[in-house]
């Protein structure tokens, strides 16, 4: 049986921060500010100062707009209007700002953005005053193709730095951001660009990865021809040497960035003044069915990013901040946050260790990193090849390991500060794409056990909670939010009612937030995450939704009738942190063979993820569904682990779960 990976109740200390780092971080310079201005009791311990954020919460979020200096037209009347409303609760009522103004702030000759790749291209450096100005011409691009406010404007791009700067001028004017990763497969672009009707897309004729060049040009023709709302599909140069506008022709309303910026000349940019509502980002997150949520969110997004940076990560504008990343992935936009900050984001296109293991590593040292941001699967990964970056590497500006995507083992722990440095904050954090942030965060004022996230983030209520709605403290139940926070989504995209919106999160409990991870909050105020609770896939660090897979296995492969899969957390040294387990049910008069394993392998590696390929695929005879027709794939993934399943009563056919009892993994 596959088992959750065991944590000591008495994890071993691996890090404690000196009285002079907690002394002059901004964690204590907001407890000061909290207590000199809002009438906050004395604080010693973050602990104090987390439980005053979820008591006084209307003060904590009126607090943290002043001391993170939100730039505003017009200053809100009030935290917020309602709170018992959740979701429904409006933040910062009466404010007007824009988003980009604010990642704007700065203008100066300090380095905005170092982009660095796997292969040959050149390295390159962009301070705040040349991407204000690139951003300017951007922006005046966009309005002279008639790109309105609360249009969408997509990136179907690799994180370059013009991706950055697309972002920017989309949001200056009101528009509406979103990304996928050019790696994404055809269909999985159209499920997200094909729901919201971009009117222009950013992309390139090709990218690299691994040194090699891998040529984009036929997914884009086939992706915009599709998309109808297109007005505009710029190319943005990139791995074309001498070459120019080569196969642009052949795509409708396709023009090279020179040409869309012909004649444009960097300007003061108009910044639209907008409510605190309106929409900055869409993001995505699969379900279990249908097609993926398009999550709205608002400003609310930099608010939290801002809390999380200059909070918990201590980040200011001498810092350099990493984080390994898609422009597909909720760590991007996470990312390009730090510009608020003045500080300087490095960027990285392309595979993490290409040429060499360590190439990350060499980065670190030559950009003199003080934030690393990872995933717990490439420090695992790093570890199994035997690198040793403390050894080679001066890493002596270093400060911060981040690590998110998905729990990080006792062994990776060790592995940091053995391997890497051994007076490093290393911050497991956890959250969502869902709120743009984390629930469970890294804290610069307190010690790093074993096994743990630090705490739980400033003005976020969580709780865990059993199978029957109470709240359990130093017991493994269900991640939940409290109460609503400003970086939830605003709404879903084609949902006019809330349904998806209300399903996805409020099912399970009125008024509270349901996140989907198996958790539990320990004695000393952190946290351990246990896995997904739900039936999103979380491999490699990027999650992904049953339904896209089940897209490609049981519409295209006609020797199956029917499939289920889920994502197993396996904790041993040296394995995979989460194994994807594929069940089929065969069509009549088919058998599972070698060759049909490595063909569903494939369809789903080009079609959906590479990260998402079913480690072992296994023939069953029966799939679990709920009485009204949906596949239970949590169901099956309790089962494999060795857990109850409560609610088998709920089952159209709960004998099918006898069969999975038998299979150990």
């Amino acid at each position: 049986m596959a088992s959750l990976t065991k944590r000591n109740e008495m994890p071993k200390k691996m890090w404690t921060p000196t009285a002079k780092d907690v002394e002059n971080s901004e964690m204590t310079r907001f407890m000061r500010f909290v207590e000199q201005n809002y009438n906050a009791p004395p604080m010693s311990t973050y602990h104090e100062l987390h439980r005053w954020s979820v008591t006084e919460y209307s003060s904590f979020w009126m607090a943290l707009w002043k001391f993170i200096d939100v730039k505003a037209s017009i200053q809100p009347v009030a935290a917020y209007d309602d709170v018992t409303k959740f979701p429904g609760c409006k933040f910062y009522p009466g404010a007007l700002m824009n988003f980009a103004e604010n990642m704007l702030k700065y203008r100066d000759d300090r380095t905005a953005i170092i982009f660095q790749c796997d292969s040959s291209v050149k390295a390159k450096k962009i301070t705040y005053r040349e991407l204000y100005d690139s951003v300017s011409k951007f922006a005046a691009a966009l309005k002279r193709s008639k790109v309105k406010c609360g249009d969408r404007v997509a990136g179907f791009i690799p994180n370059i730095p013009e991706s950055v700067i697309a972002m920017l001028a989309a949001t200056s004017m009101g528009a509406i951001w979103s990304s996928c990763s050019p790696d994404f497969g055809i269909q999985g672009v159209m499920d997200r660009f094909g729901q919201i009707e971009p009117t222009v897309l950013f992309t390139t004729t090709a990218y690299f990865y691994k040194g090699k060049r891998v040529d984009l040009m036929g997914k884009v023709k086939d992706i915009t021809k599709q998309i109808k709302s297109l007005k505009k599909v710029v190319f943005v140069p990139y791995t074309e040497g001498t070459e120019y506008k080569i196969g642009i022709q052949h795509i409708k309303n396709g023009v090279h960035l020179v040409d869309f910026l012909e004649g444009i000349e960097a300007q003061e940019i108009e910044f639209q003044q907008l409510p605190f509502d309106h929409p900055v980002y869409i993001m995505y997150s699969s379900g279990t069915t249908g097609l993926p949520k398009c999550i709205v969110q608002g400003p609310g997004v930099l608010i939290n990013h801002m809390k999380e940076m200059i909070l918990h990560c201590n980040i200011k504008r001498d810092d350099k901040v990493f984080y390994y990343t898609t422009t597909g992935w909720m760590m991007w936009n996470w990312l390009m946050s730090a510009l608020s900050v003045g500080a300087t984001v490095v960027v990285w296109e392309g595979n993490p260790c290409y040429p060499e293991w360590d190439s990350l590593w060499k980065m670190a040292e030559e950009t003199e990193l003080t934030l690393f941001g990872t995933s717990a699967a490439y420090l695992q990964a790093i570890m199994n090849a035997g690198c040793e970056p403390g050894k080679k590497f001066n890493l002596s500006n270093l400060r911060t390991i981040a690590s998110t995507g998905s729990p990080a083992t006792d062994v990776v722990f060790n592995y940091v500060y053995t391997k890497i440095k051994p007076d490093v904050q290393f911050a497991s954090i956890s959250g969502g794409t869902d709120l743009n942030g984390c629930f469970a965060l890294g804290c610069p004022i307190l010690p790093v056990y074993m096994g743990e996230l630090q705490c739980l983030g400033l003005g976020l209520d969580v709780a865990i909670y059993d199978d029957d709605g109470r709240s359990i403290v130093n017991k493994k139940g269900e991640l939940c939010c409290q109460k609503p926070f400003p970086s939830g989504p605003l709404f879903f995209w084609n949902d006019p009612e809330n349904k998806r919106y209300q399903g996805a999160y409020f099912e399970e409990y009125a008024n509270i937030w349901r996140h989907g991870d198996f958790a539990k909050i320990t004695k000393r105020g952190g946290m351990i995450i246990y896995g997904r609770s739900d039936a999103t896939l979380n491999a490699g660090g990027i999650r992904i939704g049953t339904a896209d897979i089940y897209r490609v296995v049981d519409e295209t492969i006609k020797e199956v009738r029917d499939s289920v899969i889920v994502g197993l957390q396996v904790g041993k040294i040296g394995g995979d942190e989460v194994k994807v387990v594929l069940f089929v049910m065969m069509s009549e008069g088919n058998t599972l063979t070698s060759k049909l394993k490595r063909n569903i392998q494939d369809r789903i590696r080009n079609a959906c993820s590479p990260r998402h390929v079913p480690n072992v695929i296994l023939e069953c005879p029966d799939i679990p569904y709920t009485i009204s027709g949906k596949k239970v794939e949590l169901a099956v993934k309790k089962v494999l682990e060795g857990r109850t399943v409560k609610n088998s009563s709920a089952l159209r056919n709960p004998d099918s779960l006898v069969f999975y009892r038998s299979v150990k993994m």
